[in-house]
């Protein structure tokens, strides 16, 4: 059975798509910690990042990083934080999310709720990066 994050790389479901290659996909997180967080996934369905091949998992990475930088360039923070944590969809992703402080990767917070324009919006800033 496909993952929602399946659903989304083929086009079943809509989403705020901020950067994309042969292998990987990145886009905004609609439940936020903070405007911009990113969830970047590979497009190869694998439940859990750690059963990747060393390689791609590699390539993985460095596209998290790539599209890091790009959040960083636009969105006022003093880090791109990165995490795992692989429990909420069975597909690999790692959350990249604009910090201050520890606690703004706090996953027990309360999330943001942002307009679709302002998504619209901070999609396209990063995506232009």
């Amino acid at each position: 059975m496909s993952s929602i994050f399946s659903k989304i790389i083929s086009g079943e479901l809509p989403c705020y798509k901020v950067a994309e290659n042969d292998s990987f996909f990145a886009f905004l997180d609609i439940m936020p910690l903070r405007e911009g967080h990113v969830l970047v996934i590979p497009k190869k369905e694998t439940d859990f990042i750690f059963d990747m091949e060393d390689e791609e998992l590699a390539q993985f990475i460095l596209f998290a990083k790539q599209v890091a930088h790009k959040m960083k360039k636009v969105l006022p923070c003093k880090r791109i934080g990165m995490t795992v944590i692989g429990l909420e969809v069975p597909h690999a992703h790692i959350h990249l999310i604009p910090i201050d402080k520890i606690d703004d990767m706090n996953f027990s917070a309360k999330k943001l709720s942002l307009e679709p324009n302002r998504l619209q919006e901070i999609a396209l800033l990063i995506k232009e990066a």
